[in-house]
């Protein structure tokens, strides 16, 4: 495994951080290169990434936690919780977030109309958009991407309202949710749902970008503060206590978890298909539950996430039947995790 990732990095530059997890039990965990580039402390299993899209399981997790609860139901609509949403929330249903049917418009998007028509950048990397000012958006929207349930869309917005569903029907703040319900329990002490001014993150890793032959920071972007689709920072060591967890069912029952593994059907029955410009060949079948991806690997069952952002690259495999788990952090944007991960897994087999 090391001569897959250490010819990668060295301690000069960012690099990347690996755990293997067999049987329950850690196998291989290392850590290569430096999380920033100022004193050029090496990265280590300490050292914390900011997962991305890999956050979306911890989001799901909160949902599914409100549902133990009795605060919320699966097939509750947007408009129960937010009863001000626009009329085309009424038909999206809190499972139709979780899973991305259900059809709410990109907020990226949302954020160039509405500069264009102020004729002026809103968000910058230092007046970041936050999840109440996503929520403002999609309000002033008349109608959805397409009617909830009849396609599947990867949709960042799902996730930064499930975020708010959970803050308003908790009473806490979002992350204060995730601290009190997930991240206290399971020890997962280093773990936080970032936000800038209000908490910290220890051991941080920042991210890069290659410009030319030279490392370039580039750790924050105009959407780098929203939540709930991917604002959580987590290092190796504490991943392992939520790969544990998940295993163990410490949270939730196995019975309350399979929710969460269903691959998602359109409300034909069909199995749903990645659309166009996405990173998957359009057309292919999608395989999705609530936060995770449930698409097998060489007939290996495997629940999965990858996380993409500005100056960071994240991988979580879960191969359940063969107690396999792999993770892959990475502070630059060069390296490619779900391909490296994939690697470990044929060495593993």
């Amino acid at each position: 495994m090391d001569a897959i990732f250490s010819p990668l990095a060295d301690d000069q530059s960012p690099g990347v951080a690996v755990l293997v997890r067999k049987g329950g039990r850690t196998v291989f965990e290392r850590g290569y290169g430096a999380r920033e580039l100022r004193t050029f402390a090496k990265i280590d299993a300490q050292s914390n990434f900011r997962l991305a899209s890999c956050s979306k399981q911890f989001t799901a997790m909160s949902v599914m936690l409100l549902v133990h609860d009795g605060k919320l139901r699966y097939e509750d609509k947007l408009t129960d919780v937010f009863p001000d949403f626009p009329a085309y929330g009424k038909a999206i249903t809190i499972r139709q977030l979780l899973n991305h049917t259900s059809g709410l418009p990109d907020y990226e998007d949302l954020m160039v109309a509405e500069g264009k028509r102020k004729a002026a950048a809103i968000w910058s990397e230092t007046r970041q958009i936050q999840d109440a000012e996503v929520l403002d958006l999609l309000k002033q929207e008349k109608t959805g991407k397409f009617a909830p349930g009849t396609r599947w869309s990867y949709s960042n917005s799902g996730y930064v309202i499930l975020g708010l569903v959970v803050a308003k029907l908790s009473g806490q703040p979002f992350p204060e949710f995730l601290r009190e319900r997930i991240f206290v329990p399971l020890n997962m002490n280093a773990t936080v749902a970032y936000v800038k001014g209000k908490n910290e993150v220890a051991r941080r890793a920042f991210g890069h970008s290659k410009d030319r032959s030279a490392w370039k920071e580039t750790d924050q972007s105009s959407t780098s503060a929203t939540l709930g689709d991917g604002g959580v920072y987590s290092s190796l060591d504490d991943l392992a206590k939520w790969d544990e967890a998940l295993a163990q069912h410490t949270l939730l029952s196995e019975k309350e978890m399979q929710a969460a593994l269903v691959p998602v059907k359109l409300a034909d029955g069909s199995q749903p298909k990645w659309p166009a410009n996405s990173d998957r060949a359009e057309g292919t079948a999608v395989s999705y539950g609530f936060g995770w991806f449930l698409d097998p690997y060489r007939g290996h069952a495997r629940i999965w996430h990858y996380g993409d952002t500005m100056g960071f690259h994240s991988y979580i495999a879960r191969l359940v039947e063969d107690k396999l788990t792999i993770i892959v952090l990475c502070n630059r944007t060069d390296l490619d995790p779900e391909s490296l991960a994939l690697k470990v897994a044929d060495l593993m087999y």
